[in-house]
């Protein structure tokens, strides 16, 4: 995963989604990042969430289980 700001991460979803408000985003992502910080799971699996993909698909699951995919090298993580 590539570390990014919640702030960089809200412009980017911005810049490519429309129907976005960006003070919800924000606020929607950094509930999510602490739900991490405080251990949420993937409600799948049980790994630990996907801070950025949760917080925009509105479901606790990790990376694996939002995507199919395994390798998340060049996805991006809220911190």
């Amino acid at each position: 995963m590539q570390p990014v700001s919640v702030e960089k991460f809200a412009d980017m979803v911005m810049k490519n989604n429309k129907g976005y408000h960006k003070k919800e985003l924000v606020k929607t992502l950094r509930e999510t990042l602490a739900a991490k910080k405080n251990g949420a799971r993937c409600t799948v699996c049980g790994a630990p969430i996907w801070a950025a993909g949760s917080a925009i698909t509105g479901s606790n699951l990790c990376f694996t289980c939002t995507t199919g995919e395994a390798d998340d090298s060049e996805d991006y993580e809220i911190e």
